[in-house]
C-alpha cells in the first residue's frame, strides 16, 4: 500500500519523506490556508509554491482545483497539470466533476476524485477516468457509520471489474484506519502528520531498544 502525506506543510513532508516510506502528498488551499495564521498562505502563487516544493520531495502530489464548474475547473486542470510532472488533479465528486474527469483523461492529465461518500460514486469517478478516488473514512464515522465498510465495498466491486483507477482512504483519523485500509486491500492511504508519527511506534519496541542498552552499559562496565 502507498502511503501519502496529506498537509500542505513542507517540512513535515521532507521529514517523513528522509524515513524512505512516503509515496506522494495530498494538499488543497484550506490546508494551505491553516499553515498561515494570517491567511497569506492561501494566494495562488504561495499554493503554486507549495505544490512544487512538494512535487521535489515525492512523485505524486494532489493539488485540489477551487473552481465549481466544469469550464473553471478544466482551465485550473489544464494550468496545474503543467506546474510539474507529479502533479494530479484533485477533482471534486460532483456532476461538473464527472465531466472534468472525462476531459482530463482525454488530455492524459492525471486526476483524484475527492469528496467520495459512495460506492456508486467511486464507480461513476471510474467509469469516467478518474486515476485516483478519496473516499472520505473518518467524515463517515463523524455521521456514525462505518467508514471502513465503504472501503470494503469498493475493493469488492473493484475485484469484479478491475477498474485501474486507484482506492485512497482519505479522511483517516488514527492507526487503525490505516491497518484496516491496508487488510482490505487499498492501493493508498493518506495520513495527517500527527497520526503519520504515530506509525513507527510501539511500546515493546521502546521497551526491547532500552533493555538492549541497559545490558550493553552492563557490559562495557563488566
Amino acid at each position: 500500500m502507498k502511503l501519502f502525506l496529506d498537509t500542505a506543510n513542507v517540512e513535515h513532508v521532507a521529514e517523513v519523506a528522509a524515513w524512505g516510506v512516503l509515496d506522494g502528498v495530498t494538499t488543497n488551499p484550506t490546508l494551505v490556508a491553516k499553515e498561515g495564521k494570517d491567511g497569506s498562505q492561501s494566494s495562488p502563487q504561495t499554493f503554486k509554491e507549495t505544490v512544487l516544493k512538494m512535487c521535489a520531495l515525492v512523485p505524486c502530489v494532489s493539488a485540489q482545483v477551487t473552481a465549481a464548474d466544469t469550464e473553471g475547473m478544466q482551465k485550473q486542470a489544464i494550468e496545474y497539470s503543467k506546474w510539474h510532472k507529479h502533479v494530479v488533479v484533485k477533482v471534486p465528486m460532483t456532476i461538473e466533476g464527472l465531466k472534468t474527469l472525462k476531459f482530463c483523461s482525454q488530455k492524459g492529465i492525471k486526476t483524484n476524485t475527492t469528496l467520495v461518500f459512495s460506492l456508486p460514486q467511486a464507480i461513476l469517478a471510474a467509469k469516467a477516468g478518474a486515476s485516483i478516488i478519496s473516499p472520505f473514512v473518518g467524515r463517515i464515522d463523524d455521521i456514525g457509520e462505518n467508514g471502513m465498510e465503504l472501503i470494503g465495498q469498493i475493493m469488492e466491486a473493484w475485484a469484479h471489474y478491475k477498474f485501474s483507477t486507484e482506492v485512497l482512504v482519505a479522511s483517516v483519523r488514527h492507526p487503525d484506519h490505516v491497518i484496516e485500509a491496508a487488510r482490505l486491500g487499498a492501493h493508498i492511504s493518506t495520513i495527517p502528520y500527527e497520526v503519520f508519527k504515530k506509525l513507527p511506534l510501539h511500546p515493546l519496541t521502546d521497551t526491547g531498544i532500552k533493555r538492549f542498552m541497559d545490558d550493553w552499559e552492563k557490559v562495557k562496565k563488566s
